[in-house]
């Protein structure tokens, strides 16, 4: 059979619209049984398509516990198509906590952050993962006395987060089952808008017949198929821009790594210029000391000389046989005499 894809944000509003359909889907991914569903005032589907496409849904959820009792939760349950900022998602819940509307007798009611995404999640192989918060004493031992409670459960939240790629096509339980009319790997071949299911695994299940009927309408649907076209062309352009900023992205990366290549080998080449400073710093400091000396000895020699030039002169001997006998010329002879 033929059925609308639900990855669409508009099919899968079509979808939830039908409070059965929206309490079998909530009850599968709780694993809780989920007896009344009501969609809060605030629901952000994005029609405006100014930004990245984070489709949200706010439930209040009443679920019965296993003693039987019965309590309300919020489930926020957000989907998009593409690699989003966590920072969105953030914000959305974000409005949660702040609304006094989500208060019960001073306490928030407990939430359910829900995340169906069209795109996987690092190496994470697991298509759903089950993100609960536990409490723990200072030696990290586990604490279940006391718990749940309404304090902690106001502060804190649990979330179901659901990798859309990688479901593929094994049922292995009842959320599997659930699940299996977003497995993209059953596209049809010419009509990504389009699934194609295997009906007979889902006769025996009025539930998931309900589903199926719902998405084989909205695939008839002329509306809801020129709304899906929409978010084609959209996305389209979101793709291509995308596809630039990659390419952009790969670019400045490369420069960047030129630009740090660039930068390490002039670092590389002051550090050879320094090094050549300072040794030419320590030859001239050493042709300086060497120069120091041997204008000491000069000066040594040069009062030797004229020592002996006086000595031998005041011993009556000639300027001539003075300058013979020292090997000197003879004004050199002179001018240390008249000194």
């Amino acid at each position: 059979m033929i059925i609308a894809n639900p990855i669409y944000d508009v099919v899968f509003k079509y979808l939830m619209e039908d409070e059965r359909i929206a309490r079998t889907i909530l009850s599968a991914l709780l694993k809780r049984d989920v007896v009344r569903v009501e969609v809060r005032p605030h629901e952000y589907s994005n029609d405006e398509r100014d930004s990245l496409s984070v489709f949200r849904i706010d439930f209040g959820a009443t679920v019965r516990d296993d003693d039987g009792s019965e309590k309300l939760i919020l489930v926020e349950l957000q989907k998009t198509w593409v690699e989003t900022e966590t920072l969105r998602f953030r914000q959305y819940l974000g409005v949660q906590y702040r609304s006094p509307r989500n208060m019960r007798d001073d306490n928030a009611l407990p939430m359910v952050a829900v995340y169906l995404l069209g795109h996987k999640v690092g190496d994470i192989e697991e298509p759903v993962l089950y993100v609960n918060h536990e409490c723990y004493d200072y030696d990290g031992n586990h604490v279940e006395s006391g718990l749940p409670d309404p304090f902690i459960e106001s502060l804190t939240h649990n979330s179901i987060i659901v990798q859309i790629p990688r479901l593929h096509g094994q049922i292995n339980n009842r959320l599997d089952k659930v699940l299996s009319v977003f497995d993209q790997s059953r596209r049809d071949r010419d009509d990504e808008q389009l699934l194609r299911l295997d009906e007979r695994v889902y006769s025996d299940d009025t539930d998931m017949e309900r589903i199926l009927h719902r998405l084989t309408m909205a695939a008839a649907d002329a509306d809801v198929r020129h709304r899906m076209d929409v978010e084609d062309e959209y996305f389209s352009v979101i793709e291509k821009r995308d596809t630039e900023l990659m390419v952009k992205d790969r670019q400045l990366a490369e420069k960047t790594v030129q630009l740090q290549e660039t930068a390490e080998q002039l670092q590389e080449t002051a550090e050879q210029l320094q090094e050549t400073a300072e040794q030419l710093q320590e030859k001239t400091e050493q042709l300086q000391e060497k120069t120091e000396q041997l204008q000491e000895k000069t000066d040594q020699l040069q009062n030797l000389m004229q020592a002996s030039v006086q000595l031998l002169y005041q011993g009556g001997k000639a300027v001539e046989d003075i300058a013979s006998s020292l090997h000197i010329d003879v004004e050199v002879v002179k001018q240390l005499i008249k000194v």
